[in-house]
């Protein structure tokens, strides 16, 4: 076959260091718009982004030529990078070092796509903490809480 495709699609988790509650309104439309573009130039577009208090969701088409691990690595350095520039509040800024990536099917793409667009509804009621760990129990990823949050 002469030709290389693939459609991986990713819905990537990562939060503040600490669960610091530190993205406020302000930022977090810029913030996205900032990854999506980083994302981009990665070859690896955007199809839902939304960042919340201490977190982000972002679910895009990951690129053939790059792995999960470099994309993530990239991501997470540009934004945390640009972030430090938008005042003495985010000076210094961190992102956790880990993250969660969860492989999704074509089929699922709607269902994350209005999962990720109703943070605000979702954590009415339920933390960070609890939603990643009903991540990790779904995509069955086994995990040890001691090393799970930084």
């Amino acid at each position: 076959m002469p030709q290389s495709l693939a459609k991986n699609l990713v819905h990537l988790v990562f939060s503040t260091k600490n669960r610091e509650a530190i993205l406020n309104e302000s930022v977090r439309d810029p913030l996205c718009a900032y990854a999506s573009a980083v994302l981009r130039d990665l070859d690896s577009p955007v199809i839902a982004i939304s960042a919340w208090r201490d977190h982000v969701h972002i679910l895009f088409a990951l690129s053939k030529n790059h792995s999960l691990a470099q994309i993530v690595m990239e991501v997470k350095r540009a934004t945390s990078k640009w972030i430090k520039t938008q005042g003495k509040p985010f000076a210094k800024f961190h992102w956790q070092s880990g993250y969660g990536a969860f492989s999704i099917g074509q089929s699922g793409v709607a269902e994350v796509r209005a999962y990720i667009a109703n943070q605000a509804e979702h954590h009415r009621v339920k933390s960070f903490e609890e939603e990643f760990r009903s991540f990790l129990k779904r995509y069955q990823i086994e995990f040890d809480e001691r090393f799970v949050w930084d």
